[in-house]
C-alpha cells in the first residue's frame, strides 16, 4: 500500500473514527484503525465490536491494500504534524510496518493484518428510511441529556426511537429518561420508516453520531433490525449494536392532568435559577419555586452558606403551590427549549412538571419535583 493525503483530511477522519477504539482493548487488533486503499479513496474503519465507524476519503493511490495500525498513535501523530502538510504512507507487503513520511519527519509503526479485523454487519437490515441530518439532529439534541448513566437500568442508557400515530398523525420519536426527567422529541414520520421495530440506540452511538452530525447536510439513511441499526451520513457510516431491552412505557410518566399553566421568560428564568442555584448544596442542587398568578419566587438556602431568592414575572392560572426542582435538570431543558417562553404545566406539589417552549408542540419534558 502506497498513497498521499492531506493531513487535514486524514485528521479529520481520524478524530471520528478513533474515539470508538478503546485505549485498553480486549484484543490487539481493537486498538487499531483499518486503512483500505483503493482507486483513489482511503477507507478508514474502526470499532470496538459493539459499533463500528467507516470513513472513505480523497487519497492519491499509487498502490492499493489494506493494513491496521494503532489507532490512538496514529491520531497523535497526525494531529501534531504541521498545518497544510501531505502526508505520505506506505507499507511494503509482509513488513508488518507502515511508514509515515511528513516533510523531514518520519515515523514507522507496527502493523497487524487486515484480515484479523472484524467490523460488524453493515448491509442487508430488514428496514431503512431517509431523514434530513436536521430532523435526526433535532430527535437527538432534544433527547440525549436525559439518558440515564446508571449501568443496573442499562436499558435506559440510550434513546428510544419508535413510529406513533398521534391524532392521526404518523409520527417518529425520540425518548430519553433517567427516572428523574423525561424528554421526548417528535418529528413527522419519515416515509419507509413505518413497520421499523421500536430500538434503544446505546449512548455511545448516541455521542459518535451527534459529531457527525454536528458537519452533516443533506440526508441520512437509517437502516435497522431488531438488533442492530445503521446511520449512512455518505462519506461516512456508522453501525451499531442496540440494546437489548424494554423501554419502559414512558407514556404512562406524562401526566394527564396537569391543567394549571405557568408561562415565563426563558431567558429570566434560567439566569435566577443559575444565580440562586449558586447557593444550594452540590449535592442536591436543588432550587424552590413559589407560583403565585403574577409572579414566581426562586429560592434555596443551606444551614451554614445563606439564602437567596429571586422574584419574576409569571402568568399563572391556578392554585397556588411551593415545589423544588433539581436546578441542573432545569437549566438543561431550558437550554433545549428555543421558544422565548417556557410553559410549565402543574398540578400540585408532589407531581412531575410538564415543561415546554411556549410555541414548541414537537418537544416535551417531564421533570419529577425534589421533597426538601
Amino acid at each position: 500500500m502506497k498513497l498521499s493525503i492531506d493531513r487535514s483530511v486524514l485528521l479529520k477522519a481520524l478524530s471520528h473514527t478513533q474515539t470508538v477504539v478503546e485505549r485498553r482493548a480486549v484484543t490487539p487488533i481493537l486498538s487499531n484503525v483499518l486503512l483500505e486503499a483503493e482507486g483513489n479513496h482511503l477507507k478508514i474503519s474502526a470499532t470496538d465490536l459493539d459499533i463500528s465507524i467507516i470513513e472513505t476519503i480523497p487519497a492519491i493511490i499509487s498502490e492499493g491494500g489494506a493494513t491496521t495500525v494503532s489507532a490512538h498513535m496514529l491520531y497523535d501523530i497526525i494531529r501534531k504534524l504541521p498545518e497544510g502538510s501531505d502526508i505520505e504512507l506506505h507499507e511494503k507487503p509482509d513488513s508488518h510496518s507502515i511508514s509515515l513520511k511528513c516533510g523531514k519527519t518520519k515515523f514507522a509503526l507496527s502493523t497487524l493484518d487486515a484480515k484479523d479485523f472484524t467490523n460488524i454487519k453493515t448491509s442487508g437490515l430488514p428496514h431503512s428510511f431517509t431523514i434530513s441530518a436536521a430532523e435526526l439532529s433535532h430527535l437527538i439534541a432534544s433527547t440525549r441529556f436525559s439518558m440515564s448513566t446508571e449501568e443496573s437500568r442499562y436499558y435506559l442508557n440510550g434513546i428510544y426511537l419508535h413510529t406513533k400515530d398521534v391524532d392521526q398523525r404518523p409520527l417518529l420519536c425520540a425518548v430519553a429518561t433517567d427516572g428523574h426527567r423525561l424528554a421526548l422529541a417528535e418529528v413527522g414520520q419519515p416515509q419507509g420508516s413505518h413497520g421499523m421495530p421500536d430500538v434503544i440506540i446505546p449512548k455511545k452511538t448516541i455521542a459518535e453520531i451527534s459529531k457527525l452530525l454536528d458537519e452533516a447536510e443533506g440526508d441520512v439513511e437509517v437502516s435497522l433490525s431488531h438488533t442492530q441499526i445503521t446511520f449512512n451520513f455518505g462519506k461516512a457510516l456508522v453501525a451499531s449494536r442496540l440494546i437489548d431491552g424494554s423501554f419502559p412505557d414512558y407514556e404512562k410518566v406524562i401526566p394527564q392532568n396537569n391543567t394549571a399553566s405557568l408561562t415565563v421568560s426563558r431567558k429570566q428564568f434560567s439566569e435566577a435559577v443559575d444565580r440562586i442555584s449558586t447557593i444550594s448544596l452540590e449535592k442536591t442542587r436543588s432550587v424552590k419555586i413559589g407560583v403565585d398568578p403574577k409572579h414566581i419566587t426562586i429560592s434555596a438556602s443551606t444551614n451554614n452558606q445563606g439564602s437567596g431568592t429571586e422574584e419574576l414575572e409569571a402568568t399563572y392560572d391556578g392554585q397556588r403551590l411551593s415545589t423544588a426542582f433539581n436546578a441542573r435538570y432545569l437549566l438543561d431543558i431550558a437550554q433545549q427549549i428555543q421558544s422565548d417562553t417556557l410553559e410549565f404545566r402543574l398540578s400540585d406539589e408532589n407531581a412531575p412538571a410538564i415543561i415546554k417552549g411556549i410555541d414548541e408542540s414537537d418537544v416535551l419534558y417531564v421533570l419529577m419535583p425534589m421533597r426538601v
